[in-house]
C-alpha cells in the first residue's frame, strides 16, 4: 500500500521546487545580461577601432606614453579639487540648511525672510555657474574694496557655495516637507516651541531621508570645481591644459578625465548604497 504523504511535506516539496525554478530563472537572467553586455561592448569597440579616424584619435588622445609622462603631474593637482570641494561642501551643508528653514517658516512677519529665500534660490539656480565664477573672481577683486580677500582661489569657492547652496536649499526643504505635519503638532504638544521641534523632530528625520540626493549634488559639485581653474587656480583640469599646450597632444585630457571618474564613483556608489537602504526601511 501506497504511503499517503503529508500536506507538510506537500508543502515543503513545492516550496523547494519553486525555489529551484526561481534560482534557475535568476541564473539563466544573470548569463544573459552578461553575454549581452559583451556582445554589446564588443561591437561597439570594433566599430570605433575599424573607423577611418581611429589611428588619428588613438595617437592624438590615447598615447600610451603621453599618459604616464603627464599624469605624474596633474594627480597631484586634483588635490586642489578636493581641496576646494572639502571646503565648499561644509559652507553649503549650513547655507542650503538656512534656506531652507527660512523658506519654511510661517506667518506674515516672517514673509520677507521667505521671499529673500526664494529670490537667492531662484537666482543662483537660473544663472550658469561658469558665469557666477568670472563675476566673483574677476570683478569683484577688481573693486580692490579693503579688507575684501583678493585671492582667485577664495573667490571660487564662495562661487560654487552660492551656486549649490540654492540647489541643496531646495533638497533639505524637499526633506523639511515629506515629514509629516503630525509629528510637529506632537512635539508642539508635548511643550515644545516651534523653533526646537524644527531642530529636534522635523530636521532629523528630513536630513535622513536627503542623505542621497545631496549625495547626488555632491559628485556634481566635484566635478565643478574644474571650472574654478578658468581664473586662474591650477588644478586637475588647468594643469592637463598646460600639458595639451607643451605635447601638442591631448591625452592628458584623457588622464584627467581618468583621475575624476575614479573619484567620483565611489561616491556615486555609497549613494546607491544609501538609497537602496533607505528603500528597504521604508518597506
Amino acid at each position: 500500500m501506497a504511503r499517503r504523504q503529508r500536506p507538510g511535506a506537500r508543502v515543503a516539496t513545492a516550496g523547494s521546487r519553486r525555489s529551484r525554478i526561481l534560482g534557475g530563472g535568476a541564473l539563466r537572467s544573470t548569463l544573459i545580461a552578461a553575454v549581452s553586455t559583451v556582445v554589446f561592448f564588443t561591437a561597439l569597440v570594433l566599430i570605433v577601432v575599424n573607423s577611418p579616424g581611429w589611428p588619428e584619435v588613438r595617437s592624438r588622445f590615447f598615447d600610451g606614453e603621453v599618459f604616464r609622462e603627464s599624469l605624474p603631474e596633474i594627480a597631484p593637482k586634483l588635490l586642489v579639487n578636493v581641496k576646494i570641494f572639502l571646503i565648499a561642501e561644509v559652507f553649503i551643508l549650513i547655507v542650503g540648511l538656512v534656506l531652507a528653514v527660512l523658506r519654511s517658516l510661517r506667518g506674515p512677519v516672517f514673509f520677507p525672510l521667505r521671499l529673500l529665500s526664494v529670490v537667492y534660490t531662484d537666482f543662483f539656480r537660473g544663472v550658469p555657474t561658469i558665469l557666477v565664477i568670472f563675476l566673483f573672481g574677476f570683478a569683484v577683486p577688481t573693486l580692490d574694496l579693503s579688507g575684501v580677500p583678493s585671492s582667485t582661489f577664495f573667490w571660487g569657492i564662495v562661487s560654487l557655495v552660492l551656486v549649490y547652496s540654492a540647489y541643496v536649499s531646495e533638497v533639505y526643504r524637499a526633506g523639511i516637507e515629506s515629514v509629516h505635519p503630525s509629528q510637529a503638532a506632537a512635539a508642539r504638544s508635548l511643550g515644545l516651541t516651534h523653533a526646537r521641534a524644527l531642530r529636534f523632530v522635523v530636521l532629523p528625520q528630513a536630513v535622513r531621508r536627503v542623505v542621497p540626493p545631496l549625495l547626488n549634488d555632491f559628485i556634481g559639485l566635484q566635478k565643478d570645481t574644474a571650472l574654478v581653474a578658468l581664473i586662474g587656480p591650477v588644478e586637475a583640469f588647468r594643469q592637463s591644459q598646460i600639458e595639451v599646450y607643451s605635447r601638442f597632444d591631448y591625452t592628458p585630457y584623457f588622464a584627467t578625465a581618468l583621475l575624476f571618474i575614479l573619484l567620483t564613483i565611489p561616491m556615486a556608489r555609497l549613494t546607491d548604497w544609501l538609497a537602496g537602504r533607505q528603500r528597504r526601511r521604508t518597506v
